[in-house]
């Protein structure tokens, strides 16, 4: 599975690999999938999610950015409606970096507990 995360300072996209290589065991699930098809459509689905998730904090991290440039080039023409202005982009400003936060710590949480509930899984394999 390639993960790829764009940097925020400088645009450029970063590529993380999180194949997992262990060795198959096939056995026969409901229908025509065996336990390692089955984990690998949920692997899939986890990472898209986060994927997804990712996507939705660099949109936030986008907007920020443009928001303080926003609020810089208020505050260089020292005009009274613009300074007035950069107080509700400051809010919005406060408010995203809370967004950021709490989708970061749902990042750490459903990352951490989909790795508990894979290694609960490969525990729980047969060896053969």
């Amino acid at each position: 599975m390639l993960m790829t995360t764009r940097d925020s300072s400088s645009g450029a996209e970063s590529s993380m690999d999180f194949n997992h290589q262990e060795t198959p065991t096939k056995r026969s699930v409901s229908g025509s999938l065996s336990v390692d098809e089955e984990e690998e459509a949920e692997d899939a689905e986890v990472w898209d999610q986060f994927n997804r998730r990712f996507r939705e904090v660099q949109a936030v991290l986008d907007r920020n950015r443009a928001l303080i440039q926003q609020v810089n080039d208020n505050h260089r023409s020292r005009v009274a409606d613009n300074m007035v202005k950069n107080v509700g982009l400051i809010q919005e400003i406060n408010g995203n970096i809370s967004k950021v936060v709490s989708l970061y710590s749902d990042l750490s949480s459903n990352f951490s507990t989909f790795f508990h509930h894979r290694n609960d899984n490969a525990n729980a394999k047969p060896t053969n």
